[in-house]
């Protein structure tokens, strides 16, 4: 069953889904992106799920794909923009309590998330 599900993101998000038999896709761009989901139909993909960076831009092809029994078409979100907003709102708070955001702890270039 889970052969017949497909992912759409990226790949540092969505490679832990491999695993479990699903189908992953990590597109560089929206080109790429564009078409793997003209393919999924011909791979007997019946969902499709695909990250909000890939969902909004394809909006017209998806819509085509919408007269089709299948493959659905769903996106779904991350943590990751919640988390960087967070952080944003409380650098601000610190340089208006203290008037410096150096209490504050900055994400390194190698951190992953």
């Amino acid at each position: 069953m889970l052969d017949r599900v497909a992912v759409i993101g990226d790949r540092d998000l969505i490679f832990p889904l491999k695993v479990m038999g699903i189908k992953v896709y990590s597109p560089k761009d929206i080109d790429e992106a564009r078409r793997l989901l003209g393919t999924l139909e011909e791979e007997g993909i019946a969902l499709c799920l695909m990250h909000e960076s890939f969902f909004a831009p394809l909006s017209e092809e998806r819509e085509v794909l919408r007269d089709k029994f299948t493959p659905v078409v769903a996106g779904f979100s991350d943590y990751r923009k919640v988390t960087d907003e967070l952080g944003k709102m409380m650098r601000e708070m610190a340089i208006i309590a203290t008037g410096s955001d150096s209490l504050v702890k900055r994400r390194g270039n190698d951190e992953i998330r």
